[in-house]
């Protein structure tokens, strides 16, 4: 490494752990990119020791490859530093790991990158060293400042809109679903219909660019209804299929669906490196309440 990449500076600091070769050098590579200054680079057999040593960090850059016996206590440190404000973990994971990482990682202010390009790196790594100058000094470039800007944005929207699902929960009609003439029951709702409407949603990606309709907060939460009314139980890992987009972004809705109260996160009993995710109790009653109304419409799904 050279002498630039480890000289002191007023630029952001960084440091990297990875134990494969390309790791490292897409992690340096985003480093370069946002004008960060490299502080260390180590194996993850070894991060423990030099966190111990280091005095201060912006952001620290983990890439796991494979499971290890350091990396659960790893990722404890990346849920405490981002607690704490100390440092803004960045972890970049491949997908077989996802539900391992996701089961250990629970503070929203960890960025979850999977199957990471180093534009992925460079994004989150630019978006972290910018929020935490913003937080630390008050401060910040105009190009920052938009960064922020768009996320609060985002999130506005995303509260807007859960906000709107949660009153319709309550103020939809509640009672069962009108009984057809000579009828003797109710339609009960199951997860054949649900399952259905999903498999409607997907016919637009054979009549439209699938980057159109990139938010899967709807496919993520029709899956875990259906799921809810299976009495099945779904990994991080499978909803992020599910959600039908990169699990970079999926991960990231879940974990924003999850702060709003859609989401709870479950730990497996019989697996303690493993969570599932289900719907609330309340983001149930208002899909209820979304498939009574659709009903009541005359709109059958199945």
């Amino acid at each position: 490494m050279s002498g630039a990449e480890l000289g002191w500076g007023d630029e952001p600091s960084v440091l990297i752990f990875a134990d494969r070769e390309q790791d490292r050098a897409a992690a340096l590579a985003a480093a370069k990119s946002v004008g960060a200054r490299v502080i260390g680079s180590e194996r993850i057999a070894d991060a423990g020791e030099r966190l111990n040593r280091q005095a201060a960090v912006d952001s620290v850059l983990i890439e796991v490859s494979e499971d290890t016996p350091q990396l659960d206590r790893l990722l404890e440190w990346a849920n405490h530093a981002a607690r704490n404000g100390t440092a803004a973990p960045i972890i970049s994971l491949p997908r077989a790991l996802i539900d391992l990482v996701a089961a250990r990682i629970d503070e929203p202010k960890v960025a979850l990158l999977c199957d990471a390009t180093v534009e992925d790196r460079t994004g989150a790594l630019a978006f972290a060293v910018a929020e935490r100058k913003h937080r630390l000094h008050d401060q910040g470039v105009e190009a920052d400042a938009e960064r922020l800007r768009r996320l609060s944005e985002e999130v506005a929207r995303i509260a807007g809109a859960l906000a709107e699902l949660s009153t319709t929960a309550r103020v939809a009609a509640y009672s069962p679903f009108p009984v057809a003439a000579g009828g003797a029951g109710e339609e009960e709702l199951d997860a054949d219909k649900v399952r259905a409407l999903i498999r409607v949603r997907r016919l637009r990606d054979q009549f439209f660019p699938k980057d159109l309709f990139a938010d899967p907060a709807w496919d993520m939460l029709l899956d875990l209804m259906a799921a809810r009314l299976e009495q099945s139980r779904v990994a991080v890992s499978s909803l992020c299929i599910a959600a039908a987009v990169p699990a970079t972004t999926a991960l990231r809705w879940i974990r924003t669906l999850t702060e709003h109260g859609l989401f709870v996160r479950r730990h497996d009993t019989e697996d303690g490196r493993r969570i599932f995710i289900e719907l609330s109790d309340g983001a149930a009653d208002a899909l209820a309440a979304y498939f009574r109304t659709v009903h009541q419409m005359g709109v059958r799904l199945g």
